[in-house]
């Protein structure tokens, strides 16, 4: 996945990382783990994340949607959700995450949806519905944030959340 030149970002998330010297579009990633399995994100905003995963390459044996890719996509947007929510001055770190499995899929692109269900000073909770190509849900996830300050040494907010 690398660089998300794609990404639909509002425009006052962009200027807020900007006027903090970070070009949030050259530096967004869904971290290594999910360059790995193909994630995309196609829009981020601290309200909407939707992103991508293609199923090949992310099966267990049978051959169906690892359970483990659907977490891996879950958390990734509802990550970045709670990053964005948080702003440039806090990073958000994985808490909790509940996923219920629906159905398999074997093949095609899956999408996850990440809206919120909180969004406090100290945590952010977003609800992952991830669909097959048909609109069919495959899983529904939860991920809660803890949102804390950026110190010395976590790196760019942009790059810490996501992975």
């Amino acid at each position: 996945m690398g660089e998300q030149q794609h990404v639909k970002f509002p425009q006052e998330v962009l200027d807020e990382y900007a006027a903090l010297g970070v070009d949030l579009p050259a530096l967004f990633s869904a971290g290594h783990l999910g360059t790995r399995m193909g994630v995309q994100i196609v829009e981020a905003s601290a309200e909407k994340v939707v992103g991508t995963m293609p199923v090949e390459g992310n099966t267990q044996p049978y051959g169906l949607l690892h359970g483990g890719a659907s977490a891996v996509l879950a958390e990734t947007l509802g990550s970045v959700g709670s990053m964005l929510h948080g702003g440039a001055s806090k990073i958000a770190v994985g808490v909790d995450l509940n996923c219920t499995h629906h159905r398999g899929v074997r093949s095609g692109l899956v999408t996850g949806v990440a809206t919120p269900v909180h969004r406090g000073r100290s945590t952010a909770t977003y609800e992952i519905a991830i669909s097959d190509e048909e609109g069919r849900r495959v899983c529904t996830a939860r991920l809660t944030c803890l949102l804390r300050d950026v110190r010395p040494g976590d790196g760019a907010p942009a790059q810490s959340a996501a992975n």
